[in-house]
């Protein structure tokens, strides 16, 4: 399946790379976290890893590890803003609930 971007998502992450100046992309990961066990970690990437999976939409390279991809395949990620708050937000299909903040994940 992979990991897929919407277009005003994949626009945010180039604006992103092109400011910071180098990168070929961004790393989507999880951790142990939050106050519903999963949370969601973005970083830039300057280098893909050996046992990265590498996934393209819409002009954005996106890299997982294989432990984090068994939690995230088929999630769509999007970019919005909502009052005064702005952020990614995923829509995973593997999640079983989430807190009300939508950092957190269950599975």
């Amino acid at each position: 399946m992979g990991i897929t971007f919407t277009e005003t998502a994949a626009d945010r992450v180039k604006t992103y790379l092109a400011g910071r100046g180098k990168g070929v992309g961004l790393r989507l990961g999880v951790k142990t976290s939050g106050c519903s066990g999963m949370a969601y970690v973005m970083e830039f990437v300057d280098a893909a890893d050996a046992d990265d999976a590498v996934f393209e939409d819409h002009g954005v390279q996106v890299f997982i590890d294989p432990k984090s991809l068994l939690y995230l395949d088929g999630t769509e990620v999007d970019y919005g803003k909502e009052g005064l708050n702005e952020g990614f937000k995923f829509t995973n299909p593997n999640a079983n609930g989430e807190c009300g903040c939508g950092e957190s994940f269950t599975v």
